[in-house]
């Protein structure tokens, strides 16, 4: 009998059907119909599925609020896809709080970002490719969210990284770009090692238990585990414990990029701009604070499982957020940005405040998306100009990005009442409160640290972002219309090149993307015909995108401006001042997300004068971030930005990190492969056991070939010493 429950399915099938639309029909389409109406058609393809999703995604978490909080877990089964004796894995997807709070945030801005992209890609030859990558992008990373058992995850698992691969790589053409594709796979797949041992260790440990009883072949389903894990996991002593967790949040630290698992994602700008915006703010980089949050009640079995997810949040935050200060890339800044944010939700999660962990996960894809798309808007205007450097005095040529890009840098650095503000205070908040409970039980770090850093952090976050939004907008230099002696060329970063989407497109025509056949001919021509980048020039005049990429913009302002008041209720400002509301958002979460191990009520305890203590930090780090900044920036681009050197110049290296991980994995390990390759490949292997091997059968075989004269008298005396030793050999033994 089919329920409201089975609409999952077809959430989940929609961008499947808009994968193998784009990828069976994509070029006939454009062929039939021209290239024009046929990447119109294709772009209304992919858009269509998504946004069809995210209804479907509004009316079941519709249906689920209707029901009581302690029956909001419902699970759709399809058919078993492994089944064994002692293992049975069905195709099941998980309807509740958790998995429908990810699927509207993956559908909902994921439709954005996919009418964005049409605009973006407009001129793009490989259109429907890219299209294809993007919906079965948006496919993996909805099985991911929706799976109700481990295998399910891990699929989705894979497929985003995948498509993260296909993505990050669309424009293989250039080396860099498919050095950072690879690079992206190669850490992930670390990562997923972590992973995948730790789904092992629970099959084993589930498998061997004697508390699983009924469905007990269903060892990797949430709803069998999850309840049971408090009961099953100490049996087998504290290091089972604390590895399953530790093992789980490697993995989560690959997708997620925590330190040292970060290194893929800043180079995984080479994407088109809409891959940077969907990894970044909605998708994959979400992907490892939800498996933490999904699987909370195993890290909060383990305090030091706790410990180190919480110590990896601050560190990379902070660690982030000073690589920020020495990057010229506006999409690295919003990169290490994006690093650092991440840092945030860990941290939350660490002390056991999973639900602000995905309270700023949903709020960061609001502000996160939009600066994304905001930089891909300026970088289009700018002739795919990305030095921040060579920009400013912006925001009178392009109104509507300025404003937008505005509305989202003040939700980054937390000035209420914007959504940054709620989450990161609330995250701030739990960190500071929850110190008494963790010291009691014996934390090695105490958790008014880890909210020292994460305060530091704001402070950080709201100067970098700043720094940005200055140099693009404001200030009175236009500063690309100066000699190009006044940034030096090696540091100018170019998205664009031969097989760039808008290599020789600035969008000069009236009426959009939807050029005519010819206009489309003529500029894939120009494409063709290019043998060099797009340079931004003295007399170039920056324009507004067109409507297909600033629509999303507006949508994403308006979400970064109320999403946050909305979802909370207002909180903290609801309890300091008695409103008679509610946090939304927490509410929400209460089954899947919030601690049911660890007392909620006695962890997080602080009086009315202390929250306004930490509010006001808050707010005041906030300000004195943007002060800082704006005053350093009042009479124009300082000497420290115009040639990054000094510690800026170490920052921007993230400390040496990367280059001490390129010289010791790449280059040492490259060296250690080659030498060993020489002494035990072409040594041992080839020389003792294949070449070796070879030449003792030819000695032999040119030994006995003497034998071979090809004379039957030779063979007859040969025959006849054998029957001679023979006989003498069978009397001497009979006579003994």
């Amino acid at each position: 009998m089919t329920t409201v429950w089975d609409y999952i399915w077809i959430v989940q099938l929609l961008p499947v059907a808009g994968f193998l639309a784009q990828a069976l029909f994509g070029q006939r389409i454009i062929a039939m119909f021209g290239p024009a109406m046929g990447r119109r058609i294709c772009g209304a393809m992919a858009v269509v599925p998504i946004a069809l999703a995210f209804v479907i995604g509004v009316f079941v978490f519709y249906k689920l609020t209707e029901l009581a909080p302690d029956q909001r877990v419902q699970i759709s089964t399809w058919f078993n896809w492994i089944d064994l004796q002692t293992l049975r894995v069905p195709f099941e997807l998980r309807v509740d709080p958790l998995s429908l709070t990810m699927v509207l945030i993956v559908t909902g801005v994921g439709a954005l970002i996919h009418l964005y992209a049409t605009g973006y890609m407009a001129t793009d030859r490989d259109y429907p490719r890219f299209f294809t990558y993007l919906n079965l992008f948006i496919a993996f990373m909805l099985m991911l969210v929706l799976g109700n058992n481990l295998a399910l995850v891990f699929i989705g698992w894979e497929g985003v990284g995948l498509c993260s691969y296909l993505l990050i790589g669309y424009w293989y053409h250039d080396i860099a770009n498919a050095k950072a594709a690879n690079k992206a796979f190669i850490v992930n797949r670390i990562g997923d090692w972590g992973f995948v041992l730790g789904i092992f260790l629970i099959y084993v440990t589930f498998a061997s238990s004697q508390a699983i009883v009924g469905d007990e072949a269903r060892l990797l389903s949430f709803d069998v585990i999850l309840p049971l894990a408090e009961k099953v996991l100490p049996t087998f002593g504290p290091a089972v414990v604390a590895a399953v967790p530790i093992l789980l949040f490697i993995g989560a630290m690959g997708k997620s990029a925590q330190f040292p698992l970060y290194l893929w994602l800043p180079d995984a700008m080479a994407g088109p701009t809409p891959v940077s915006a969907l990894i970044h703010a909605a998708t994959m980089v979400t992907a490892g604070v939800y498996l933490v949050t999904r699987c909370h009640v195993f890290f909060e079995l383990s305090p030091i499982a706790m410990l180190v997810v919480a110590c990896v949040g601050a560190f990379t935050a902070i660690f982030a957020a000073t690589v920020a200060f020495g990057q010229t890339d506006i999409k690295k800044v919003l990169a290490y940005s994006t690093v650092s944010q991440l840092g945030y939700m860990f941290l939350a999660c660490g002390v056991g405040a999973f639900y602000a962990g995905m309270f700023h996960v949903t709020t960061h894809a609001f502000f996160k998306a939009l600066l994304f798309l905001g930089s891909g808007a300026v970088i289009v205007a700018m002739a795919h100009e990305q030095d921040m450097r060579r920009y400013g005095a912006l925001r009178k040529y392009l109104p509507i990005t300025h404003g937008t890009m505005l509305i989202g840098w003040i939700a980054i650095a937390g000035i209420p009442p914007l959504a940054g503000f709620f989450s990161k205070d609330d995250i701030l908040g739990k960190t500071f409160a929850s110190s008494h409970y963790w010291t009691e039980h014996g934390w090695l770090v105490d958790p008014k640290i880890l909210y020292a850093i994460g305060l530091i952090t704001a402070f950080m976050t709201a100067m970098y972002m700043t720094r940005m939004f200055w140099l693009t907008f404001l200030g009175k230099e236009e500063r690309w219309r100066e000699s190009a002696a006044g940034v030096s060329d090696e540091h100018a970063h170019h998205e664009a090149h031969v097989h760039h989407p808008h290599a020789h497109a600035e969008h000069e025509d009236t009426h959009g993307f939807f050029l005519s056949d010819d206009e489309v001919l003529e500029r894939e021509r120009a494409e063709h015909e290019a043998e060099h980048h797009d340079v931004l020039t003295p007399d170039h005049q920056p324009k507004e995108v067109v409507p297909s990429m600033w629509l999303p913009l507006v949508a994403l302002a308006a979400l970064s401006i109320v999403g946050g008041l909305v979802l909370s209720g207002g909180y903290p400002f609801s309890e300091l001042l008695h409103w008679d509301t509610q946090h939304l958002f927490r509410d929400w979460n209460a089954i899947a997300a919030a601690p049911t191990l660890l007392p909620a009520a006695e962890m997080f305890h602080a009086d009315h004068m202390t929250e306004w203590i930490l509010i006001g930090s808050s707010v005041l780090a906030a300000i004195l971030g943007i002060g800082v900044m704006a005053f350093q920036h009042r009479l124009g681009i300082p000497k420290s930005d115009r040639e990054i050197t000094g510690l800026k110049r170490i920052m921007g290296a993230q400390w040496g990190f990367d280059g001490a991980m390129y010289k010791t994995f790449v280059d040492f390990g490259g060296r250690f492969s080659q030498g060993f390759y020489r002494w035990f490949d072409k040594g041992v292997i080839d020389g003792l056991f294949v070449n070796g091997s070879a030449w003792t059968v030819q000695s032999f075989g040119k030994l006995f070939r003497k034998a071979q004269t090809g004379y039957v008298r030779s063979y007859a005396l040969t025959m006849l010493l054998g029957v001679v030793v023979i006989l003498s050999y069978v009397i001497w033994k009979t006579n003994r």
